[in-house]
C-alpha cells in the first residue's frame, strides 16, 4: 500500500555527500516509497559516491555557492524529465571552522556571510529558479536543527544561520501562494551521527550528552529524520506549510533529567 502517495513522484534531493548524509537517508526512504529520485551533489567525487549508492538515480553536480550553477542544473534536469517535479529536498549546510572555534562575537564576517549564502540563501535561490519546473502542489523541505535558541558554543554562528533558514519558510510560502500551492517546511533533528557533524569541534561530547538527555536514552537516528522528511514531501502533509518539525526524541523537554542532574551535583 502506497500510504504516503509518493510512488511515481519525482523528487530532487540536494546535498548527498556520503552514505551517512541526511540526504542519503532521505533518498533511501523515497526510493523505498517508489519515488523517482534525482540527486544533485556538490562535486564530481560526490557524484561518483551518489551513483554507487543510487545506481538507478540520475546524478548532477551543482555548487550552490554560484547561483549560475543552480540555473544550469535546473536547465539540465528540465531536459531530462517530462513531468513536473513533485518535491525538492535541501540538505545543504556549510561553516568554515578551519581556524577553530572563536567566541561568537569574533565571528569573521566573510565566514558568516559564506555560511548564510550556502546554508540559507541557496534554499531561496533553488526555489526561485526551479519554480517553473515544480508541480502546483509540490513540497520543498529543508533540514534545520532542533533549536536555534540554544547558544551551543561549539555550533558557533550556524544556529543564527539556521534561524534565518527557518524564517525564510513562511516568506517563501507566502510569496509562492500567489501562483501555486507549493509548501515549504523544515525537518529539525536533534544531534545526528553524520560525517558533516563530525567536523564540528567537540561534537562527539555534545552527541553523547544529547543521547542521555533524550527520554529513551538513545540518540535520534538519521533514518528517523528522513522519515519525517518523506512525510513532509508527501500529499499526507498537504495541510502543512511554513512549519518546523522537531525530531529530537524528547531531548528538548528533558534538560533536567534526574540522571544528568545527579552527575552534576555529585
Amino acid at each position: 500500500m502506497d500510504f504516503l502517495g509518493l510512488a511515481g513522484k519525482t523528487i530532487v534531493v540536494f546535498g548527498l555527500a556520503n552514505k551517512k548524509s541526511v540526504a542519503c537517508a532521505i533518498g533511501r526512504v523515497l526510493v523505498e516509497a517508489g519515488a523517482r529520485v534525482i540527486h544533485v551533489v556538490r562535486s564530481e567525487q560526490r557524484a561518483e559516491t551518489a551513483s554507487r549508492l543510487f545506481p538507478e538515480s540520475p546524478v548532477f553536480c551543482c555548487d550552490v555557492e554560484q547561483e549560475t550553477n543552480i540555473i544550469q542544473v535546473r536547465d539540465t534536469i528540465a531536459g531530462r524529465i517530462n513531468t513536473p517535479i513533485d518535491g525538492i529536498v535541501h540538505s545543504i549546510a556549510f561553516a568554515n571552522f578551519s581556524e577553530g572555534m572563536r567566541p561568537f562575537h569574533e565571528t569573521p564576517k566573510r565566514d558568516f556571510l559564506q555560511a548564510l549564502d550556502i546554508s540559507c540563501f541557496s534554499f531561496i535561490s533553488i526555489a526561485n529558479h526551479f519554480k517553473t519546473l515544480l508541480a502546483r502542489q509540490a513540497s520543498m523541505v529543508t533540514i534545520s536543527i532542533s533549536t536555534t535558541r540554544m547558544a551551543a558554543e561549539n555550533y558557533g554562528y550556524m544556529a543564527p544561520i539556521k534561524a534565518a533558514l527557518e524564517s525564510s519558510l513562511c516568506f517563501l510560502a507566502k510569496s509562492f501562494s500567489a501562483f501555486s500551492e507549493i509548501r515549504f517546511n523544515a525537518v529539525c533533528p536533534g544531534l545526528l551521527k553524520t560525517s558533516a557533524s563530525a567536523g564540528i569541534p567537540g561534537y562527539i561530547d555534545s552527541y553523547l550528552f544529547a543521547e542521555q538527555a533524550t527520554l529513551r536514552k538513545r540518540a535520534v537516528q538519521t533514518r528517523e529524520a528522513a522519515d519525517v522528511a518523506a512525510f513532509l514531501l508527501s500529499p499526507r502533509s498537504s495541510g502543512m506549510t511554513g512549519q518546523c518539525l522537531v525530531v529530537d526524541a524528547g531531548m528538548g523537554m528533558n534538560y533536567f533529567d534526574h540522571h544528568i542532574v545527579t552527575k552534576v551535583v555529585r
